[in-house]
């Protein structure tokens, strides 16, 4: 992977560990500890993101490297890599590499030999390549630190409609329900993600209105407009409550509306 990108994937990942152990990998597991591991007598880097993790099979390393450019050594590096971990942790590794480039996947995910009954190798790990994973899998889903990454998937979809493709998980990401600020950070690693398979001028176009949203969103006028809405869905459902016989006390509880204004609905 390219040094443009090496901290913002450390970054951009470590954020969402459970929601790639549980979605990309299917894994089932009940403990997440990360392990920092420097493997210097390999190629004097830090592995991408490496957890010791529960499962109900016991306890495995999951390793996972993140590329946006086709390695053709990727294998040797993966190798390497597995017995580092198994000799500093005595851990059996999962490994994946998840594949986030514009060019079609071209890196290997095996390495294998067979000189006879005592001199064979057959290595292998999973690829994830982020291109071939639909849109519309991810944005039915409640994984949303994984919408960071859906300017990267839907390769063909993406192709097709492009500007309007980046405009519609910009979309995505206005509509996730949590507050502003962590779907701001989910927009922020988004874009900075775009610059991989999108162009800079559409990026800071498509970029510069959810912005522009997100500011609207965080005025004290918005804020009101919200507030009222709320207040006024309350009355409507406190008014049906006092039709149907439900005591003040009780519809108090339901509404968080004072007991007073309640009252005064009854006239």
């Amino acid at each position: 992977m390219s040094q443009k990108y090496d901290i913002t994937m450390k970054n951009i990942f470590s954020d969402m560990a459970d929601d790639i152990m549980s979605y990309f990998l299917g894994l089932q597991y009940t403990k997440i500890d990360e392990l920092n591991i420097e493997f210097a007598r390999v190629e004097r880097r830090d592995s991408d993101m490496i957890f010791k993790c529960t499962t109900d099979k016991g306890n495995v390393a999951v390793h996972i490297e993140f590329q946006s450019e086709n390695d053709k050594k990727m294998p040797y590096r993966m190798l390497r890599y597995s017995l580092e971990i198994m000799e500093k942790h005595n851990l059996l590794p999962y490994q994946v590499v998840v594949y986030m480039g514009n060019d079609n996947l071209k890196m290997a995910n095996s390495l294998s030999y067979d000189f006879g009954e005592q001199n064979t190798l057959d290595y292998r790990y999973k690829i994830i390549n982020v291109g071939e994973i639909k849109y519309t899998d991810v944005v039915e889903t409640d994984y949303y630190d994984l919408y960071s990454l859906l300017p990267l998937m839907d390769k063909n979809r993406r192709k097709e409609e492009g500007e309007k493709y980046l405009e519609r998980c910009v979309e995505a990401i206005k509509d996730i329900p949590l507050d502003i600020n962590k779907k701001k950070d989910i927009a922020f690693k988004a874009e900075i993600l775009s610059g991989i398979v999108f162009k800079k001028e559409i990026i800071e176009k498509v970029f510069s209105e959810v912005i522009k949203m997100f500011r609207i969103e965080e005025s004290e006028t918005y804020k009101m407009i919200i507030e009222k809405g709320e207040k006024e869905k309350s009355i409507k459902i406190a008014k049906k409550l006092l039709k149907e016989g439900m005591d003040i006390d009780r519809i108090a509880e339901i509404t968080e509306l004072p007991k007073e204004e309640i009252k005064k609905l009854m006239n």
